[in-house]
């Protein structure tokens, strides 16, 4: 695996390494000891899949609160979407900015999302379908989110979603 830091400290690129041959490639997609040498933290303790049958669909901005903050390891596995990440880390450097980058399954990119960050994504085509490993169990009581197109935060989408739950949609404004 290739790691390529993002301008959020802590976030990643992950993008595989392939060997080929004449039956095509193979390559790791995860490896708990290349994340753990590099210092990002590898712990999986549950993996989700996100299928999305129209381009324009909008999942976010989610995060979870301690103690149940989580990291993510987001690869888009059908079709192609527009992943972005928000630092809410008030200790970082980067604390309030946001990175947008876009993962495909041509592209076969992963984003790891360090704990601390919100996360959320746009599908740019039909049936795009979402895969990743994440560090914490799902616990509703310690969800959160922010609105999608929160001004504060100035997220560059490359289309206007247009299919949004109700729970995302009226997620509030960032408040410290």
């Amino acid at each position: 695996m290739k790691f390529v830091e993002t301008p959020l400290s802590g976030a990643y690129i992950v993008d595989i390494d392939p060997i080929s041959d004449d039956r095509g490639f193979f390559s790791r997609a995860f490896c708990i000891d290349e994340f753990e040498e590099l210092g990002i933290e590898g712990k999986v303790l549950q993996a989700n899949l996100s299928w999305n049958p129209k381009a324009g669909t909008l999942r976010g901005m989610h995060y979870q609160v301690e103690p149940y903050q989580e990291t993510k390891l987001v690869r888009c596995t059908q079709g192609a979407l527009y992943d972005v990440i928000i630092d809410l880390r008030k200790d970082s450097s980067t604390f309030g900015q946001s990175y947008g980058v876009e993962l495909s399954a041509s592209n076969r990119r992963a984003l790891f999302v360090p704990r601390g960050f919100a996360h959320g994504f746009v599908t740019l085509s039909d049936n795009t379908e979402a895969y990743y490993l994440v560090s914490e169990r799902y616990q509703p009581g310690s969800e959160r989110g922010i609105r999608w197109s929160d001004p504060r935060f100035a997220i560059d989408w490359p289309l206007i979603p247009d299919v949004i739950s109700d729970k995302d949609a009226n997620w509030p404004d960032y408040s410290e």
